[in-house]
């Protein structure tokens, strides 16, 4: 019997060789696998908090597992920076296609019978609101990673702390669970360990 060979996982694997935030000078580098390990510990978070206190019903476990694999294009085309990514409409809709292309060639690299479990969560519903809360711990992440590197007396991580600041405070009121984590657990990541 001939043995197949598929590359989904080995594609997966290969997160942790894609740094993020390349076009910027990091005290602390942060590889893709360690940016949706991240997302998928605050998105939980914010479904938890969400459901625990504000009378929410969504799948906390679903809102990870999105989170883990939502820049899985990233594994081919690199981490596009925000700037550019975002430039103008244009080629936010260029970049949009190049990613559901990549996806999509991610999901052949599966078997046929688990093609169908898999395409959920690399080409997501996205006005699901496990989705809308994975895109804030995105956000959140990303958040986190400025204020660090801030910490450490790198400027070069003002102008994007100060813009997700922004983002993030606009959706606090749409978002309680939001608010809830921004206003009791921001401050600790400004602790050293003797503190924590």
């Amino acid at each position: 019997m001939e043995k197949n060979m598929y590359t989904f996982y080995a594609f997966m694997n290969r997160m942790k060789l894609i740094q993020r935030w390349n076009l910027m000078r990091s005290n602390i580098r942060e590889d893709l696998m360690q940016h949706a390990a991240s997302v998928a510990i605050f998105g939980q978070a914010l479904g938890i908090i969400r459901n625990t206190l504000f009378g929410g019903d969504v799948n906390v476990d679903k809102i990870a597992s999105l989170a883990l694999y939502h820049d899985t294009a990233e594994v081919v085309s690199g981490d596009l920076p925000t700037p550019v990514k975002y430039y103008n409409d244009s080629m936010k809709g260029a970049y949009k296609e190049i990613e559901n292309v990549i996806n999509k060639r991610l999901i052949d690299a599966l078997p046929e019978e688990l093609k169908e479990p898999y395409t959920p969560y690399i080409m997501p519903y996205e006005n699901s609101t496990e989705y809308k809360l994975m895109k804030i711990a995105d956000k959140l992440s990303a958040f986190v990673k400025c204020s660090e590197e801030r910490l450490l007396g790198n400027r070069e991580f003002d102008k994007a702390y100060n813009r997700l600041k922004g983002a993030l405070d606009s959706q606090r009121e749409e978002y309680p669970e939001l608010g809830y984590f921004l206003d009791n657990f921001m401050d600790g990541f400004d602790e050293s360990i003797d503190i924590l």
